[in-house]
């Protein structure tokens, strides 16, 4: 009798089971997908936009008309947020999947060649690792001042990647010496054609937790920076040049410009941060399916 070929979905059905479990995580990804509908779709339904003006509205409370109030010259609070919000969820979502990419080539390229590959490559690890990135790139900083933001995005994602890599390197240090990886060599198989499409795959679950984390952890080094001036630069918004424009109104009748930013901020992580919690388990081939979280 010839066995059932295994369903190529049942893991797929299984992971998502999982997920589904985790009541947290499930709240977390409906945050994250509100919080891009808001940010991406809000400006087309909502009646202000970030750079209109409402001359009969200069510095006041939350309302009806304008949500999150306005700033002492008219600009309305809500659109000034949905704005920042744009930058700071695409900043977080490239450099996270840039800075996880990164680490994947270079942690399989040497764990897989060894020899000089495996030394540069975690001599440049160490290296970048004892280096203050925050210091780095805020010098770097006005060298591409006025530039696509972009950039930006490329510095964070340069000393994103490397506690990633040296994980990947260990997986692929162990993975290399598996029957599927002798067997492809002996086919004919190019090196990289192996890495590609035998051993990455199998470290899939490790890469998708780590980009996951990677947006949260993107998204306050972007806010940060830019709170100090480092980061995304005027006339562009995010979230933190929008912190940094209202804190001193944090302890006066108008807190409202800086406490309702940064409130969706830490929501913003934190949904982020739930989702990667979730995501980890439910790929966690040793977690139990049974329980909500």
């Amino acid at each position: 009798m010839v066995p059932k070929k295994a369903d190529p979905d049942s893991r797929s059905r299984l992971v998502l089971r999982r997920f589904l479990r985790r009541r947290l995580a499930v709240a977390g990804l409906f945050l994250v997908a509100l919080f891009f509908v808001f940010a991406y779709l809000g400006p087309f339904v909502y009646k202000w936009q970030y750079n209109q003006l409402d001359f009969q509205a200069f510095l006041q409370p939350p309302s009806s008309e304008h949500w999150f109030g306005t700033t002492q010259n008219g600009f309305d609070m809500l659109a000034l947020t949905m704005r920042g919000m744009q930058k700071s969820l695409i900043i977080g979502l490239i450099g996270a999947v840039l800075s996880t990419g990164i680490a994947a080539v270079a942690g399989a390229a040497a764990g897989y060649f060894s020899g000089w590959t495996d030394r540069v490559t975690i001599a440049l690890i160490d290296l970048l690792l004892v280096l203050p990135s925050f210091l780095i790139i805020a010098i770097l900083s006005p060298v591409f001042s006025g530039r696509t933001w972009l950039v930006f995005v490329l510095l964070l994602s340069a000393f994103q990647w490397m506690i990633t890599a040296r994980v990947v390197r260990s997986m692929t240090l162990s993975m290399k010496e598996r029957e599927f990886v002798y067997a492809a060599r002996f086919t004919g198989v190019s090196n990289w054609k192996i890495i590609v499409r035998h051993i990455l795959p199998n470290m899939s679950s490790f890469l998708i937790i780590d980009a996951t984390i990677n947006v949260s952890s993107l998204i306050l080094s972007e806010v940060g920076l830019s709170f100090f001036g480092f980061g995304v630069q005027p006339p562009d918004i995010s979230l933190g040049t929008l912190i940094n424009d209202h804190w001193q109104s944090a302890s006066t009748p108008n807190g409202y410009q800086f406490y309702l930013p940064a409130f969706l901020l830490i929501l913003l992580v934190l949904a982020v941060n739930l989702v990667g919690d979730g995501l980890r388990d439910a790929l966690d081939p040793n977690a139990g399916i049974g329980g909500d979280r």
